[in-house]
């Protein structure tokens, strides 16, 4: 799934929706290589991205994350949660 160039708590809400309506598979990619504008609404959707592929078993991908948002995981303390640590 592709995130919009935008994710704040304004958009949170669809974007969430959209997640949940993703099939079952494999893994759950999630890219984030378009993302312009954030907050830390754009944590919790990944984090609720990561929960929601380990209760269906599925893996967890986070594919292109800009630097800024790898900061604020880091800021936050989910940057090995999201398989961020080291890269």
């Amino acid at each position: 799934m592709k995130l919009p160039e935008r994710l704040t708590m304004a958009e949170a809400g669809a974007v969430l929706a959209a997640l949940q309506a993703q099939p079952a598979g494999a893994a759950l990619s999630v890219d984030a290589s378009g993302l312009a504008a954030f907050d830390s609404a754009a944590l919790a959707v990944l984090l609720h991205a990561l929960r929601l592929a380990r209760a269906r078993g599925q893996g967890f991908e986070l594919l292109g994350p800009p630097d800024p948002l790898r900061q604020l995981a880091r800021l936050y303390g989910v940057d090995a949660l999201l398989g961020l640590q080291g890269a």
